[in-house]
């Protein structure tokens, strides 16, 4: 089972999705195994996005990311970083698929309302960098069970 790093930015928060993305996720088969509702502050924002500290959009970005809170999400699953990646789309909502996250509901490639893992190192690095180990929950989703419907 792989495990990834989603985060629902500011602006997915304030519009009410964090619901609606967390269904999505959990509907294609992954489960939640860590969850907190998080204002970052400037050192944290300088600290995830270190690759682009330099770059002269880094000002915009850290005032966008600590101007309200964000849901950090760890998820696990099979191929959890590929789904996660499908289901949020691309990062310019512009050339985002229909159906996915950022073509539903992002208004910007700025304010792209969801951020996610883009590959085992950095799923690695950005699930810690959030969650302590005792923070994350191993549990096996009914989702991921045979059922039968009742009624």
């Amino acid at each position: 089972m792989e495990m990834t790093f989603a985060m629902i930015k500011p602006n997915g928060v304030k519009s009410g999705l964090i619901g609606r993305i967390l269904d999505r996720y959990t509907s294609a088969r992954l489960s939640v195994v860590g969850l907190k509702l998080h204002q970052m502050t400037s050192e944290e924002a300088r600290g995830f996005y270190a690759e682009h500290v330099n770059k002269p959009f880094f000002p915009e970005l850290e005032a966008y990311m600590t101007k309200g809170p964000s849901v950090m999400i760890a998820l696990a699953g099979e191929n959890a970083i590929a789904a996660v990646r499908a289901i949020n789309g691309a990062t310019n909502p512009a050339k985002a698929e229909p159906g996915t996250l950022r073509y539903d509901f992002a208004p910007s490639m700025t304010e792209n309302v969801v951020h996610s893992s883009d590959s085992p190192a950095s799923a690695e690095r950005e699930v810690a960098f959030w969650f302590k180990k005792e923070d994350l929950y191993e549990y096996e989703a009914a989702s991921n069970k045979a059922c039968t419907v009742l009624g």
